[in-house]
C-alpha cells in the first residue's frame, strides 16, 4: 500500500498518547499511597488511553507491514474497546467528583470503594463487550455495502458508539450542572458563616470545578466532531473526511494526563522524585478530594 500521510499522523499520536499514559499508570501501579478511589479511576482511565496509543500503533504496523483480516479486526476491537473504556472512566471520574461533593461527609468510607470497584467493572465490561463485535462477526468484510466510514465497523455499530457517546456527554454536562448549583450553595454558605466554614474550601472547591470544565470542553471539542461525522457519514464518503474527524478525537487521549494526572500535586511530587532518583513508596501524601484533581 501507499504510505498514506493520515496514517503516519495518527501513528506518531498513539506513540505520543502511549508514552504519556505509560507514566501515568507506572506511577500509580506503583506507589502504594494511590490506591484511594480517585487514583483508581484516573490509572483506568490511563490504561484506556495506553491501550488506544498502542492500538493506534499496531494498526499501522498490520496495514503496512502484515495486511490481514483477521487481524483488523483485532486492531479495530482493540481501538473501540480502549475508546470507549476512555470515554466511560471519564464520565465514572465525573460521577466520583459529584458525588464528593453531594455526599462529602460520607465519601470517605468503604460504600464509596465499592462503588469504584462496581464502576470499573460495568466500564471495563461494557468496552470489551462493545470491541468484541467486529470479532465476533459484526463488521462488513463480506457486505462493503454496510460498512461505516471507519472499516471493518459496521454503520448501526458506529451509530450505537456514536449514540453511546452523546448519551455520555449529556449525563456529563448535566453533573456539571449540578455540581455548579453545589457550589454556589457552598459559596452562600461560607458568605454567612464565614467564621464556621474556611473559605480555602470554596477555593478548592472552585478549582474543581474549573477543572470539569476544561475537560467537559476538551472532551466535547475532541469528540464532537467524530461523534456527528459516524452518525451522518457513509462509507461512500471521502476517506480525508474521516482522518479529520478522528484525529482530534485521538488528542482527547493525549490531552487527558495532563489535565487528570499531571495536574495533580501528589502525581507531581511522585515525578520529581523519580526525576531526581530519591523515589521512595513512603512518600508523605495529603488526602485530597476529587474536586482538587
Amino acid at each position: 500500500l501507499a504510505l498514506n500521510p493520515w496514517d503516519v499522523v495518527l501513528c506518531i499520536s498513539g506513540t505520543i498518547i502511549s508514552c504519556e499514559n505509560a507514566i501515568v499508570v507506572v506511577v500509580i501501579f506503583y506507589t502504594p499511597a494511590f490506591r484511594a478511589p480517585m487514583f483508581l479511576l484516573i490509572g483506568s482511565l490511563a490504561t484506556a488511553d495506553l491501550l488506544a496509543g498502542l492500538g493506534l500503533i499496531l494498526h499501522f504496523v498490520f496495514v503496512y507491514f502484515i495486511p490481514s483480516g483477521a487481524v483488523s479486526l483485532l486492531t479495530v476491537g482493540l481501538l473501540v474497546t480502549s475508546f470507549t473504556a476512555s470515554v466511560s472512566s471519564l464520565l465514572t471520574i465525573t460521577i466520583d467528583r459529584y458525588l464528593s461533593l453531594y455526599n462529602a461527609l460520607t465519601y470517605y468510607s468503604e460504600r464509596t470503594v465499592t462503588r469504584t470497584y462496581i464502576m470499573l467493572i460495568l466500564t471495563w465490561g461494557a468496552s470489551i463487550c462493545y470491541g468484541l463485535l467486529p470479532v465476533m462477526g459484526w463488521n462488513c468484510l463480506k457486505e462493503p455495502s454496510a460498512c461505516s466510514i471507519v472499516k471493518p465497523l459496521t454503520k448501526n455499530h458506529l451509530i450505537i458508539l456514536s449514540v453511546s457517546f452523546f448519551t455520555v456527554f449529556a449525563v456529563m454536562l448535566q453533573l456539571y450542572v449540578q455540581i455548579c448549583r453545589i457550589v454556589c450553595r457552598h459559596a452562600h454558605q461560607i458568605a454567612v458563616q464565614r467564621h464556621f466554614l474556611a473559605s480555602s474550601h470554596y477555593v478548592t472547591t472552585r478549582k474543581g470545578i474549573a477543572t470539569l470544565a476544561v475537560i467537559l470542553g476538551t472532551f466535547a471539542s475532541c469528540w464532537l466532531p467524530f461523534a456527528v461525522y459516524g452518525l451522518l457519514g457513509d462509507y461512500s464518503y471521502p476517506a480525508l473526511y474521516t482522518y479529520a474527524t478522528l484525529l482530534p478525537a485521538t488528542y482527547n487521549s493525549m490531552l487527558n494526563p495532563v489535565i487528570y494526572a499531571f495536574r495533580n500535586q501528589e502525581i507531581q511530587k511522585v515525578l520529581w522524585a523519580v526525576c531526581c532518583g530519591c523515589f521512595s513508596s513512603a512518600l508523605p501524601f495529603r488526602s485530597r478530594s476529587p474536586s482538587d484533581v
